[in-house]
Protein backbone atom coordinates (compact mmCIF):
# COMPACT_ATOMS: atom_id res chain seq x y z
CA UNK A 1 0.00 0.00 0.00
CA UNK A 2 1.30 3.44 -0.88
CA UNK A 3 0.36 6.69 0.82
CA UNK A 4 -0.39 10.23 -0.28
CA UNK A 5 1.44 13.13 1.35
CA UNK A 6 0.26 13.73 4.95
CA UNK A 7 -2.41 16.34 5.56
CA UNK A 8 -1.96 18.88 8.35
CA UNK A 9 -4.70 20.76 10.22
CA UNK A 10 -4.54 23.64 12.69
CA UNK A 11 -8.01 22.98 14.11
CA UNK A 12 -10.03 19.87 14.78
CA UNK A 13 -12.98 21.55 13.04
CA UNK A 14 -11.08 21.52 9.74
CA UNK A 15 -10.78 17.72 9.59
CA UNK A 16 -13.51 16.33 7.29
CA UNK A 17 -16.09 14.11 9.00
CA UNK A 18 -15.46 11.46 6.33
CA UNK A 19 -11.93 10.97 7.68
CA UNK A 20 -13.24 10.24 11.19
CA UNK A 21 -15.66 7.69 9.75
CA UNK A 22 -12.89 6.05 7.71
CA UNK A 23 -10.55 5.87 10.72
CA UNK A 24 -13.22 4.22 12.88
CA UNK A 25 -11.67 5.63 16.06
CA UNK A 26 -14.91 6.74 17.70
CA UNK A 27 -15.10 3.74 20.05
CA UNK A 28 -12.35 5.39 22.10
CA UNK A 29 -13.67 8.65 23.54
CA UNK A 30 -10.21 10.22 23.48
CA UNK A 31 -10.04 10.02 19.69
CA UNK A 32 -13.41 11.63 19.02
CA UNK A 33 -13.39 15.14 17.51
CA UNK A 34 -15.77 16.30 20.25
CA UNK A 35 -13.29 15.36 22.98
CA UNK A 36 -10.32 16.91 21.22
CA UNK A 37 -12.32 20.03 20.41
CA UNK A 38 -13.05 20.68 24.10
CA UNK A 39 -9.33 20.89 24.89
CA UNK A 40 -8.61 23.04 21.86
CA UNK A 41 -11.41 25.54 22.54
CA UNK A 42 -10.67 25.99 26.25
CA UNK A 43 -6.86 26.22 26.11
CA UNK A 44 -5.96 28.99 23.70
CA UNK A 45 -2.40 29.30 25.04
CA UNK A 46 -1.55 25.93 23.46
CA UNK A 47 -0.83 25.49 19.75
CA UNK A 48 -2.70 22.43 18.50
CA UNK A 49 -1.88 20.67 15.24
CA UNK A 50 -3.21 17.45 13.77
CA UNK A 51 -1.90 14.99 11.19
CA UNK A 52 -3.98 12.70 8.97
CA UNK A 53 -2.36 9.97 6.89
CA UNK A 54 -4.30 8.96 3.79
CA UNK A 55 -3.65 6.11 1.39
CA UNK A 56 -3.41 6.45 -2.39
CA UNK A 57 -7.20 6.18 -2.57
CA UNK A 58 -7.54 9.23 -0.30
CA UNK A 59 -8.90 7.22 2.64
CA UNK A 60 -7.77 8.14 6.13
CA UNK A 61 -5.68 5.38 7.77
CA UNK A 62 -3.75 7.20 10.51
CA UNK A 63 -4.08 10.18 12.85
CA UNK A 64 -1.86 12.07 15.28
CA UNK A 65 -2.47 14.98 17.64
CA UNK A 66 0.23 17.42 18.76
CA UNK A 67 0.40 20.35 21.14
CA UNK A 68 3.18 22.91 21.49
CA UNK A 69 3.74 24.32 24.97
CA UNK A 70 6.47 26.18 26.85
CA UNK A 71 7.84 24.42 29.95
CA UNK A 72 10.63 25.42 32.35
CA UNK A 73 13.44 22.89 31.85
CA UNK A 74 13.72 22.37 35.63
CA UNK A 75 10.12 21.11 35.60
CA UNK A 76 11.18 18.37 33.20
CA UNK A 77 14.38 17.34 34.98
CA UNK A 78 13.31 17.61 38.63
CA UNK A 79 11.42 14.29 38.62
CA UNK A 80 14.03 12.15 36.89
CA UNK A 81 16.54 10.08 38.82
CA UNK A 82 19.96 11.12 37.56
CA UNK A 83 23.00 12.70 39.15
CA UNK A 84 22.75 16.41 39.89
CA UNK A 85 25.60 17.19 37.52
CA UNK A 86 23.68 15.47 34.71
CA UNK A 87 20.60 17.55 35.48
CA UNK A 88 22.71 20.71 35.38
CA UNK A 89 24.19 19.62 32.05
CA UNK A 90 20.75 18.96 30.52
CA UNK A 91 19.47 22.27 31.90
CA UNK A 92 22.42 24.07 30.34
CA UNK A 93 21.78 22.39 26.97
CA UNK A 94 18.42 24.13 27.07
CA UNK A 95 20.13 27.35 28.23
CA UNK A 96 18.32 27.09 31.60
CA UNK A 97 15.27 28.66 30.00
CA UNK A 98 11.74 27.56 29.21
CA UNK A 99 11.99 25.42 26.10
CA UNK A 100 9.24 25.19 23.54
CA UNK A 101 8.20 21.53 23.46
CA UNK A 102 5.94 19.73 21.02
CA UNK A 103 4.05 16.76 22.46
CA UNK A 104 2.60 14.06 20.28
CA UNK A 105 -0.10 12.76 22.59
CA UNK A 106 -2.53 14.46 24.95
CA UNK A 107 -0.50 16.37 27.53
CA UNK A 108 -3.47 16.28 29.91
CA UNK A 109 -3.91 12.49 29.77
CA UNK A 110 -1.60 9.65 30.68
CA UNK A 111 -1.61 6.95 28.02
CA UNK A 112 -1.50 6.17 24.31
CA UNK A 113 -3.69 8.96 23.00
CA UNK A 114 -1.39 10.62 20.48
CA UNK A 115 -1.49 8.34 17.47
CA UNK A 116 -4.21 6.15 15.98
CA UNK A 117 -3.93 3.61 13.18
CA UNK A 118 -6.99 2.17 11.47
CA UNK A 119 -7.77 -1.50 12.10
CA UNK A 120 -6.44 -3.79 9.42
CA UNK A 121 -3.70 -1.45 8.23
CA UNK A 122 0.02 -2.19 8.16
CA UNK A 123 0.97 -0.82 11.60
CA UNK A 124 4.65 -0.36 10.84
CA UNK A 125 4.03 1.35 7.52
CA UNK A 126 1.41 3.79 8.84
CA UNK A 127 3.39 4.55 12.00
CA UNK A 128 6.40 5.29 9.79
CA UNK A 129 4.24 7.77 7.83
CA UNK A 130 3.08 9.42 11.07
CA UNK A 131 6.64 9.81 12.35
CA UNK A 132 7.78 11.23 9.01
CA UNK A 133 4.88 13.70 9.13
CA UNK A 134 5.82 14.64 12.69
CA UNK A 135 9.29 15.51 11.40
CA UNK A 136 7.69 17.95 8.95
CA UNK A 137 5.70 19.61 11.75
CA UNK A 138 8.87 19.81 13.84
CA UNK A 139 10.77 21.58 11.05
CA UNK A 140 7.91 24.01 10.42
CA UNK A 141 7.47 24.98 14.09
CA UNK A 142 9.58 28.05 14.74
CA UNK A 143 11.79 28.28 17.85
CA UNK A 144 10.95 24.70 18.79
CA UNK A 145 13.46 22.98 21.08
CA UNK A 146 12.33 19.38 21.39
CA UNK A 147 9.64 16.79 20.68
CA UNK A 148 8.10 14.25 23.08
CA UNK A 149 6.10 11.32 21.72
CA UNK A 150 4.08 9.83 24.60
CA UNK A 151 3.04 7.40 26.37
CA UNK A 152 3.49 3.82 25.09
CA UNK A 153 2.81 0.53 26.86
CA UNK A 154 5.36 -2.27 26.78
CA UNK A 155 3.35 -4.15 24.13
CA UNK A 156 3.66 -1.18 21.75
CA UNK A 157 7.45 -0.86 21.91
CA UNK A 158 8.24 -3.22 18.99
CA UNK A 159 6.25 -0.75 16.85
CA UNK A 160 7.27 2.54 18.44
CA UNK A 161 10.98 1.74 18.70
CA UNK A 162 11.29 2.75 15.05
CA UNK A 163 11.31 6.28 16.47
CA UNK A 164 14.96 5.52 17.23
CA UNK A 165 15.57 5.59 13.48
CA UNK A 166 14.53 9.24 13.62
CA UNK A 167 17.04 9.94 16.41
CA UNK A 168 14.53 9.81 19.24
CA UNK A 169 15.68 8.43 22.58
CA UNK A 170 13.35 6.26 24.68
CA UNK A 171 12.84 7.12 28.32
CA UNK A 172 10.71 5.55 31.04
CA UNK A 173 8.14 7.76 32.73
CA UNK A 174 5.99 7.23 35.81
CA UNK A 175 3.58 4.33 35.28
CA UNK A 176 -0.18 4.43 35.10
CA UNK A 177 -1.68 2.78 38.18
CA UNK A 178 -4.43 0.34 37.21
CA UNK A 179 -7.00 -1.43 39.40
CA UNK A 180 -8.55 -4.52 37.80
CA UNK A 181 -12.09 -4.94 39.12
CA UNK A 182 -13.56 -8.40 39.61
CA UNK A 183 -17.09 -8.97 38.28
CA UNK A 184 -18.24 -10.35 41.65
CA UNK A 185 -17.54 -6.98 43.29
CA UNK A 186 -20.98 -5.40 43.05
CA UNK A 187 -20.46 -3.03 45.98
CA UNK A 188 -17.64 -1.28 47.82
CA UNK A 189 -18.17 -3.74 50.67
CA UNK A 190 -17.47 -6.63 48.25
CA UNK A 191 -14.23 -4.91 47.24
CA UNK A 192 -13.22 -4.32 50.87
CA UNK A 193 -13.95 -7.95 51.73
CA UNK A 194 -11.24 -8.94 49.24
CA UNK A 195 -8.65 -6.77 51.03
CA UNK A 196 -6.26 -7.94 53.70
CA UNK A 197 -7.19 -6.67 57.15
CA UNK A 198 -4.78 -3.72 57.40
CA UNK A 199 -5.78 -2.38 53.97
CA UNK A 200 -9.47 -2.77 54.78
CA UNK A 201 -8.85 -0.81 57.99
CA UNK A 202 -7.10 1.85 55.91
CA UNK A 203 -10.05 2.17 53.51
CA UNK A 204 -12.52 2.36 56.41
CA UNK A 205 -10.40 5.00 58.15
CA UNK A 206 -10.46 7.19 55.05
CA UNK A 207 -14.26 7.01 54.94
CA UNK A 208 -14.57 7.61 58.67
CA UNK A 209 -12.29 10.65 58.77
CA UNK A 210 -14.06 12.14 55.74
CA UNK A 211 -17.61 11.52 56.97
CA UNK A 212 -18.16 15.26 57.54
CA UNK A 213 -17.55 15.90 53.85
CA UNK A 214 -20.64 16.28 51.69
CA UNK A 215 -20.01 14.74 48.27
CA UNK A 216 -22.00 15.91 45.27
CA UNK A 217 -21.78 14.98 41.60
CA UNK A 218 -21.84 18.21 39.61
CA UNK A 219 -24.14 19.10 36.74
CA UNK A 220 -22.90 21.34 33.93
CA UNK A 221 -24.41 24.35 35.71
CA UNK A 222 -22.66 23.44 38.98
CA UNK A 223 -19.29 23.07 37.25
CA UNK A 224 -19.85 26.54 35.82
CA UNK A 225 -20.95 27.88 39.23
CA UNK A 226 -17.88 26.50 41.04
CA UNK A 227 -15.42 26.87 38.17
CA UNK A 228 -13.11 29.35 39.90
CA UNK A 229 -12.97 27.23 43.08
CA UNK A 230 -12.33 24.08 41.03
CA UNK A 231 -9.54 25.84 39.13
CA UNK A 232 -7.90 27.01 42.37
CA UNK A 233 -8.07 23.53 43.95
CA UNK A 234 -6.68 21.92 40.80
CA UNK A 235 -3.81 24.40 40.53
CA UNK A 236 -3.10 23.89 44.24
CA UNK A 237 -2.75 20.17 43.56
CA UNK A 238 -0.52 20.39 40.50
CA UNK A 239 1.73 22.80 42.38
CA UNK A 240 2.49 19.84 44.65
CA UNK A 241 3.07 17.44 41.75
CA UNK A 242 6.55 16.46 40.61
CA UNK A 243 5.82 17.22 36.99
CA UNK A 244 3.11 19.04 35.10
CA UNK A 245 3.51 20.06 31.50
CA UNK A 246 0.73 22.63 31.35
CA UNK A 247 -2.13 24.06 33.40
CA UNK A 248 -5.53 22.94 32.13
CA UNK A 249 -8.21 25.58 31.88
CA UNK A 250 -11.21 23.92 33.54
CA UNK A 251 -13.52 25.50 31.02
CA UNK A 252 -12.53 22.23 29.34
CA UNK A 253 -14.60 20.37 31.94
CA UNK A 254 -17.67 22.46 31.21
CA UNK A 255 -17.36 21.56 27.53
CA UNK A 256 -16.81 17.88 28.30
CA UNK A 257 -19.81 17.77 30.63
CA UNK A 258 -21.99 19.52 28.08
CA UNK A 259 -20.90 17.04 25.40
CA UNK A 260 -20.69 13.77 27.31
CA UNK A 261 -23.22 14.20 30.14
CA UNK A 262 -23.13 11.32 32.63
CA UNK A 263 -20.14 9.77 30.85
CA UNK A 264 -17.96 12.55 32.28
CA UNK A 265 -18.01 12.89 36.06
CA UNK A 266 -17.00 15.82 38.26
CA UNK A 267 -17.66 15.23 41.96
CA UNK A 268 -17.20 17.94 44.57
CA UNK A 269 -16.49 17.57 48.28
CA UNK A 270 -17.83 20.23 50.66
CA UNK A 271 -16.99 20.99 54.27
CA UNK A 272 -19.38 23.45 55.91
CA UNK A 273 -20.56 24.53 52.45
CA UNK A 274 -16.98 25.21 51.31
CA UNK A 275 -15.65 23.27 48.32
CA UNK A 276 -12.48 21.55 49.60
CA UNK A 277 -11.86 18.93 46.93
CA UNK A 278 -13.03 17.35 43.69
CA UNK A 279 -12.44 14.40 41.42
CA UNK A 280 -13.03 14.05 37.69
CA UNK A 281 -13.31 10.92 35.60
CA UNK A 282 -14.34 9.68 32.16
CA UNK A 283 -16.13 6.44 31.38
CA UNK A 284 -14.37 5.14 28.28
CA UNK A 285 -15.67 1.75 27.16
CA UNK A 286 -14.94 -0.76 29.93
CA UNK A 287 -12.56 1.68 31.63
CA UNK A 288 -13.07 4.33 34.25
CA UNK A 289 -10.24 6.83 33.81
CA UNK A 290 -9.34 9.23 36.58
CA UNK A 291 -8.67 12.73 35.27
CA UNK A 292 -7.51 15.64 37.40
CA UNK A 293 -8.34 16.11 41.05
CA UNK A 294 -8.08 19.09 43.37
CA UNK A 295 -7.92 19.42 47.13
CA UNK A 296 -7.26 21.73 50.02
CA UNK A 297 -4.03 20.34 51.48
CA UNK A 298 -4.45 22.27 54.74
CA UNK A 299 -7.55 20.17 55.47
CA UNK A 300 -6.39 16.94 53.90
CA UNK A 301 -4.78 15.42 56.99
CA UNK A 302 -7.77 16.00 59.27
CA UNK A 303 -10.44 15.02 56.77
CA UNK A 304 -8.66 12.46 54.51
CA UNK A 305 -9.84 14.22 51.36
CA UNK A 306 -7.41 12.48 49.02
CA UNK A 307 -7.88 8.95 50.45
CA UNK A 308 -11.65 9.49 50.22
CA UNK A 309 -11.29 10.53 46.58
CA UNK A 310 -9.38 7.32 45.86
CA UNK A 311 -12.06 5.25 47.62
CA UNK A 312 -14.71 7.00 45.55
CA UNK A 313 -12.92 6.19 42.30
CA UNK A 314 -13.27 2.52 43.28
CA UNK A 315 -16.93 3.07 44.13
CA UNK A 316 -17.57 4.72 40.76
CA UNK A 317 -15.79 1.94 38.88
CA UNK A 318 -17.94 -0.69 40.62
CA UNK A 319 -21.12 1.37 40.14
CA UNK A 320 -20.54 1.63 36.40
CA UNK A 321 -19.53 -2.02 36.00
CA UNK A 322 -16.07 -1.03 34.74
CA UNK A 323 -13.48 -3.74 34.21
CA UNK A 324 -10.61 -1.54 35.25
CA UNK A 325 -9.85 1.83 36.80
CA UNK A 326 -6.93 3.88 35.53
CA UNK A 327 -5.86 6.06 38.46
CA UNK A 328 -3.19 7.76 36.35
CA UNK A 329 0.31 8.72 37.39
CA UNK A 330 1.75 10.14 40.62
CA UNK A 331 1.22 8.98 44.23
CA UNK A 332 1.93 5.45 43.03
CA UNK A 333 2.46 3.94 46.48
CA UNK A 334 -0.82 5.04 48.01
CA UNK A 335 -2.64 3.92 44.87
CA UNK A 336 -1.00 0.51 45.18
CA UNK A 337 -2.55 0.17 48.66
CA UNK A 338 -5.93 0.09 46.90
CA UNK A 339 -4.77 -2.71 44.61
CA UNK A 340 -3.51 -0.67 41.67
CA UNK A 341 -0.68 -2.21 39.66
CA UNK A 342 1.85 -0.21 37.63
CA UNK A 343 1.56 -0.17 33.85
CA UNK A 344 4.97 0.82 32.53
CA UNK A 345 5.07 3.65 30.01
CA UNK A 346 7.78 4.85 27.64
CA UNK A 347 8.15 8.24 25.98
CA UNK A 348 10.51 9.20 23.18
CA UNK A 349 12.36 12.49 23.04
CA UNK A 350 14.59 14.30 20.59
CA UNK A 351 16.00 17.79 20.36
CA UNK A 352 15.30 19.64 17.13
CA UNK A 353 18.99 20.44 16.63
CA UNK A 354 20.93 17.26 15.70
CA UNK A 355 24.12 18.27 17.52
CA UNK A 356 22.40 18.94 20.84
CA UNK A 357 20.31 15.81 20.33
CA UNK A 358 23.47 13.73 20.05
CA UNK A 359 24.78 15.26 23.29
CA UNK A 360 21.52 14.48 25.09
CA UNK A 361 21.28 10.81 24.09
CA UNK A 362 23.73 9.39 26.67
CA UNK A 363 22.06 11.40 29.43
CA UNK A 364 18.60 10.17 28.51
CA UNK A 365 19.83 6.57 28.67
CA UNK A 366 20.74 7.12 32.33
CA UNK A 367 17.32 8.39 33.35
CA UNK A 368 15.46 6.27 35.87
CA UNK A 369 12.04 7.03 37.30
CA UNK A 370 11.65 7.32 41.05
CA UNK A 371 10.89 3.99 42.68
CA UNK A 372 8.05 3.32 45.12
CA UNK A 373 7.01 0.56 47.49
CA UNK A 374 4.45 -1.64 45.77
CA UNK A 375 1.83 -3.14 48.10
CA UNK A 376 -0.15 -6.36 47.72
CA UNK A 377 -3.44 -5.51 49.49
CA UNK A 378 -5.64 -8.37 48.25
CA UNK A 379 -6.05 -11.72 49.98
CA UNK A 380 -4.58 -14.63 48.09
Amino acid sequence: MSYAPPIFYNSINDIPSAYWEQLGCGKNTYYTPEFLRAYELANDDIVFRYIVIVNDQQEAVGFAATQVVTIPIETITQNIKIAEWLKKTINSLFCNNSPKIMFCGNIFLSGEYGTFIKDGEDLNAVFHELVAALKIVMKETKKLHAVFVKDFKETSLPLTDQLKDYQYSPMKVEPNMIIMLKPEWTSFDDYKAALKSKYRVKANRADSKSENLVAKEFTYQEIEQHKNELQALYENTIANANFNAQVLDLDTYMLLKKTYGDQFIVKGYFLNDQLVGFLSAMRNGHNLDAHFIGLNYALNKDYSIYPRILNDYVRLGILFGSKRINLGRTASEIKSTLGAKPQDLTCYMRHKRPFINSLMKPFLKNIKIKSFKEHAPFKK
